[in-house]
């Protein structure tokens, strides 16, 4: 990690204990420009997709969930009795050859990292962010802002991450509304959540794909600090 600013993500103690061999991931951006639409991330997306068919073409879903990074994700998620919506995105891409879709470029970039090496990932204004930001394990006790608004408790035993302030993401339900990416947003946090099956390597990596393609939209943007814990 870069020095010389605030420690951006800790884990908490219950954390490692629930989840041993899980990882938590941070990246922090500065100078990105939201540009609503860009062309090299359009040809990005272009070559992400024609590669994630090339790989994985002619599997089903049951063959891509058997993938050592969604099987990851697919235990987690399968203990609480859901799937993993980039599983689904795969499968679209892949199996339907559905485009990824356009859109802003600090959330197109993230998606397409996302969709290119299934980690789990979520975008905040980092102005809106009280740092440090904590890695736990919620009770069923914890609530917070969806994206669209509604109310949310989070259910016991989900990895979250919380800030100065409240719940700023969680695996099942996604990130918050207060601190959301906007059209003005210049400083950007990502945030990785990594069951165990990740190895730390794959976050780090993972993190500079995303630092990479932001800056396709945005070359001014500079990495501040990047971490993966525990």
């Amino acid at each position: 990690e870069r020095k010389g600013m605030t420690q951006v993500l800790q884990v908490s103690q219950g954390f490692i204990e629930r989840y041993p061999g899980a990882h938590g991931g941070a990246l922090v951006l500065r100078g990105a420009a939201n540009a609503a639409t860009s062309a090299a991330l359009d040809e990005a997306r272009r070559e992400v997709e024609a590669g994630l068919r090339a790989r994985y073409g002619g599997l089903d879903r049951a063959a891509l969930k058997a993938l050592p990074t969604l099987a990851a994700y697919d235990a987690f998620y399968g203990s609480f009795g859901k799937s993993y919506h980039v599983l689904l995105q795969l499968e679209s891409v892949v199996v339907k050859g559905k485009s990824a879709g356009r859109g802003e470029a600090l959330l197109q970039a993230m998606f397409l990292a996302e969709l290119k090496n299934q980690l789990l990932t979520a975008g905040h204004d980092l102005a809106t962010v009280r740092l440090p930001v904590t890695l736990g394990v919620a009770t069923g006790e914890e609530s917070y802002t969806l994206l669209g608004g509604q109310p949310a408790t989070l259910k016991a035993g989900d990895m979250f991450m919380a800030d100065g302030e409240g719940v700023i993401s969680n695996v099942l339900y996604g990130p918050d509304g207060r601190t959301r990416i906007g059209p003005t947003t210049r400083d950007v946090l990502y945030l990785v959540y990594a069951p165990r099956g990740i190895a730390p390597e794959d976050v780090r990596r993972h993190l500079e794909d995303i630092a990479a393609l932001v800056r396709l939209a945005a070359p001014a943007a500079q990495v501040e600090s990047l971490q993966v814990v525990p």
